[in-house]
């Protein structure tokens, strides 16, 4: 169930009240209610200037749930929040709730999710809430020895078949310790990605064409022979599998193999090779075939920095989803890399206890972190960036420009033309965000959303502009021989070199020429990124920003959809 969480109302636990230690009343919108808290802990004698840690078990108590006998009546926290709950028609009150509340476990069923009467059914005296709670090993392993009569086996056998079938494919990928009743949000890219196999291989089809974008992301060296008997168990039925893919192991087990290059962006769009792995090997012209023959190799470094005594992070405790009880030190200042078999624990470890730990101490709560008993060295760190797979955004309004904040010194400089001055124009007149220079057909967006009923939505130009976004009198205005528009065409590249004399623009693009994303157009929509284009962008957003000293980057496998090039 959803419900209110004291870890993201009151994240520092060490502040006193008087110091804003409840996070949604110290606003300026909320002084009534921190008024109305302090009267009350006058009344009952609460010390104000006492860190919420240190406050007497009874006074957190009266604080949280609030006390409604007698005149001088205080609803407390979770009062508070239920009458907020009533309003939630609006907008406004729905986004604030969301930043308070998380998953809890329902205090009725304890998690099972059914009514006493359904548990009242069992099977070898399990209900189904207890088969819930198996691991896939404990469930195939339950199945498979489910003694029945021969009635209730005519009854079951075509169900248990399936379950026999579905919890096999399930351990033939390594998911044999995920619990059944596992929230698929908790788990990591690859292990979703497994899933998501297993429920195709599982439908048992014939003659069907398999396409697999990347189905050995998230996938530990030890797992790929998995997948890779996996996807010859869909070729032995007669189907085909067409993968998307860099993992060597992958490419070493395809039937063939089809190259395209020979660059990114512009530069590719070839095909530079096509046929067996054997003469991939050989094939001269080929980026690929040059790494996998070993012609061509990723620099290891010469000499790496040895960690500097004490200066380091320290997890102390973590039990979170697969992490049992463990401690775990990161030498700070460093490269550090955390490496494990698929599903060992590695990115519970880096997103929830230590990332979301670390912003909860630093006061700015993203969720309720994994179970530690300390984190130490914390104080070390002043801020914390964390770089994961999700996508960059859901509207095609975001591009390139806007996400690196380079789009903002652009509407500048055209702004600062003599014939934009003239007209009175300003750097929100370039925007496609606000009206005034846009084209307000398609409110800026280029292009018109057209709702399908039954399908997926159709977009199509925009016929007022033709895709330009803006006005024709401001396309009118130049920088150099080009307007606003021609801008946003410029690939990465190109702008950097058309802008390299004004630098609060080159420096911003700068980063993603170093991470190889000089082929993206300054105006292509985020949405069409691939998903390792959006990792490396996200990289180079953060190196981008002007970043403070001890920062820590977390980054949950950057290397996703990168070619060994």
């Amino acid at each position: 169930m959803i419900d209110v969480d004291l870890d993201l109302v009151i994240p520092d636990p060490r502040k006193p009240l008087a110091d804003g230690a409840i996070k949604p009343w110290s606003t300026r919108a909320t002084e009534w209610e921190r008024e109305e808290l302090f009267a009350f802990c006058r009344r009952k004698k609460i010390p104000t200037d006492v860190p919420w840690q240190d406050l007497r078990e009874e006074h957190r108590r009266l604080i949280v749930e609030g006390e409604r006998a007698g005149r001088n009546r205080f609803y407390g926290i979770r009062g508070w929040f239920r009458w907020l709950e009533g309003r939630t028609y609006k907008m406004h009150v729905r986004v604030f709730l969301a930043r308070y509340r998380s998953y809890r476990l329902c205090p009725a069923c304890e998690g099972a999710r059914l009514k006493p009467e359904a548990l009242l059914y069992r099977i070898a005296g399990k209900t189904v809430a207890d088969v819930n709670r198996m691991t896939v090993r404990e469930a195939h392993d339950f199945f498979a020895s489910l003694s029945l009569s021969e009635t209730e086996r005519e009854v079951a056998e075509l169900v248990l078949t399936e379950i026999r079938s579905r919890l096999r494919y399930l351990l033939g990928v390594g998911l044999d310790y995920l619990t059944l009743d596992r929230q698929s949000r908790t788990l990591s890219g690859g292990e979703l990605a497994r899933v998501d196999l297993t429920t195709a291989v599982g439908s048992s089809l014939v003659n069907t064409l398999y396409v697999l974008d990347e189905p050995s992301v998230g996938l530990h060296p030890r797992d790929s022979q998995r997948l890779v008997r996996i996807l010859q168990d869909l070729r032995a039925k007669g189907n085909t599998a067409v993968v998307v893919e860099h993992d060597p192991e992958i490419i070493r087990a395809a039937d063939h193999v089809i190259d395209l290059g020979p660059g990114a962006g512009e530069a590719g769009g070839h095909v530079v090779f096509a046929g067996s792995y054997t003469d991939l090997l050989a094939a001269r012209g080929s980026v690929t075939g040059q790494y996998l023959a070993g012609r061509r190799r990723i620099p290891v470094p010469r000499k790496r920095r040895r960690p500097i005594p004490g200066l380091e992070l320290v997890i102390r405790g973590a039990t979170a989803n697969n992490l049992r009880d463990i401690d775990v030190a990161i030498p700070l200042a460093r490269l550090v890399c955390i490496t494990g078999v698929s599903g060992s624990g590695k990115s519970t470890l880096v997103e929830e206890v230590l990332y979301r730990g670390l912003k909860k101490r630093l006061g700015q709560s993203v969720g309720t972190p994994g179970t530690c008993r300390a984190i130490e060295g914390a104080k070390r760190i002043r801020d914390v960036v964390f770089v994961d797979q999700s996508p960059l955004g859901t509207t095609p309004r975001a591009n390139p420009a806007t996400y690196l904040r380079a789009f903002d010194g652009i509407r500048e400089r055209f702004a600062a033309t003599p014939e934009a001055r003239l007209r009175g124009y300003t750097p929100a007149t370039f925007s496609f965000n606000v009206p005034g220079g846009r084209c307000e057909a398609c409110s800026g967006e280029g292009f018109e959303k057209i709702e399908m009923q039954f399908l997926s939505d159709l977009y199509v130009t925009c016929p007022e502009c033709n895709g330009a976004r803006f006005r024709p009198e401001v396309l009118e205005v130049s920088y150099r021989g080009k307007n606003i528009r021609d801008v946003l065409q410029l690939s990465i590249a190109e702008a950097a070199e058309f802008f390299a004399d004004q630098p609060e623009i080159a420096q911003r693009l700068q980063p993603a020429l170093d991470v190889g994303l000089d082929y993206l157009r300054l105006g292509q929509p985020l949405t069409t990124l691939s998903g390792g284009e959006s990792q490396r962008l996200k990289l180079s957003a953060a190196l981008v920003r002007e970043g403070k000293a001890h920062t820590l980057f977390l980054f949950d496998e950057p290397t996703i959809g990168l070619h060994l090039a």
